[in-house]
This record gives structure tokens, sequence and C-alpha cells, in this order.
């Protein structure tokens, strides 16, 4: 069982920056795939990006391309969402989430996920 623990969530004005980290609890982190989705009020959870187990290949939403960057720290068991020139309407609920040794295209997909964390909130004010 992994458990993932995401934070640095908050508010910010439009324009504006976050990072999100995300924990996991395994002593295999670099095995695993992971992966940022969010889910905004009234709406489906969706894919935001996702760097692969081994190599460090990144994927990204196409609305969130030059925006946001994935990474990870396999020494720390981390993933990190830094997210620039934020606007309202990434407002939402953002999720990490663990797949061990996914690739594409299933790293896209939600239930190929084993493993979810409880999500942060971010809201970016107008």
């Amino acid at each position: 069982q992994v458990q993932l623990v995401e934070s640095g969530g908050g508010l910010v004005q439009t324009g504006g920056s976050l990072r999100l980290s995300c924990a996991a609890s395994t002593r295999t982190f670099s095995t695993y795939s992971m992966a940022w989705f969010r889910q905004a009020p009234g709406k489906e959870r969706e894919f935001v990006a996702a760097i692969w187990w081994s190599g460090g290949t990144t994927h990204y939403a196409d609305s969130m391309k030059g925006r946001f960057t994935i990474s990870r720290d396999d020494a720390k068991n981390t993933v990190y969402l830094q997210m620039n020139s934020l606007k309202p309407e990434d407002t939402a609920v953002y999720y990490c989430a663990a797949a061990r040794y996914v690739v594409w295209p299933a790293i896209l997909v939600q239930d190929t996920y084993e493993y979810w964390g409880q999500g942060t909130q971010v809201t970016v004010s107008s």
C-alpha cells in the first residue's frame, strides 16, 4: 500500500505561482510513474501532467503546456507540480496519483492509477 500526501495548495491571484508537492510512502518510489489530475467544481476529474517512472519523460495536457512543470525527486520520494501564470480556470482540487511501471498511453488514464492522494485545493482569484 502506498500513501500519497499532497501539499502546497492555497489561494493565489491571477498570474501567480504555486508549487504542489506529493510525498509517497514507499521505498520503491522510482518504479512508479506519477501524475497530477484535477477536479473543478461541477466538472469531471481531468489529467494535468505525468512523469514516467524511468528517465523522467513528461507529458502535459495541452492547456498546461508552458505553464506547468512536473518533476520528481526519487531520493525524497516526492513529485512536484510547479504552476506558473495561473488563471481562474485552474481553480480545482489537485490530486497526485501513482502507478507502477506505467508508460504511454496508459499514463494518461485515471483508471491506470492504483494510488491517490487526498487532494489539495488551489484557488486562483481574478
